[in-house]
């Protein structure tokens, strides 16, 4: 497995070995003990999948006191995946790290707590598959507007399809402070 930078420190684009012949392919998606010494030692309790059409955003999604790391995958179509450090005091507050992640590279991305995520499905269908090391909470999530000018992630499309939660969610700088998680230097 490759571990490769993205413009955010912590969050990764995790490349695994791809084993192909003529019946197809092979790929180890998570092993415990390999992410582990590639540097990603959360335990992840749940697993998320979800089928989008071409145009959908989903996000921008965090929880607060139920903070999730995730590792998130594509295995149909293609999907623009976003991460947005949102933790108050970062010194990358309210930047963002993009990644492509698709059927054919088998590429993933790792997000650690604290920061917010979302993702554009790309093709006609995505099938996005994540997991996640803490459980969903419904009561905890929070949301931020996915066109929030003062982030600006670049997701060159002018009317995606979202719900109509996301599509009302308030930008970063309207969030309250207590709302966001508070960044402690490692």
């Amino acid at each position: 497995m490759q571990k490769i930078a993205t413009s955010l420190p912590e969050v990764w684009e995790l490349r695994p070995n791809i084993f192909r012949d003529a019946r197809g392919f092979f790929i180890e998606s998570y092993n415990q003990a390999r992410f582990a010494a590639a540097g990603i030692t959360d335990v992840f309790v749940q697993d998320n999948h979800s089928c989008s059409v071409k145009g959908t955003l989903r996000g921008l999604h965090y929880q607060l006191h139920h903070a999730q790391a995730k590792l998130c995958r594509v295995i149909e179509g293609e999907a623009l995946d976003v991460a947005v450090d949102i933790r108050a005091g970062s010194p990358s507050f309210g930047a963002w790290a993009g990644v492509v992640l698709s059927e054919s590279a088998q590429n993933q991305l790792y997000i650690p707590r604290g920061f917010a995520h979302g993702f554009l499905a790309l093709a006609d269908q995505v099938q996005f598959l994540y997991k996640c090391s803490d459980f969903y909470d419904a009561a905890d999530e929070h949301t931020i507007l996915w066109r929030d000018p003062e982030i600006a992630i670049a997701w060159n499309i002018a009317a995606p399809l979202v719900s109509e939660k996301d599509g009302k969610a308030p930008t970063l700088a309207q969030l309250p402070r207590e709302l966001l998680p508070v960044y402690r230097a490692t």
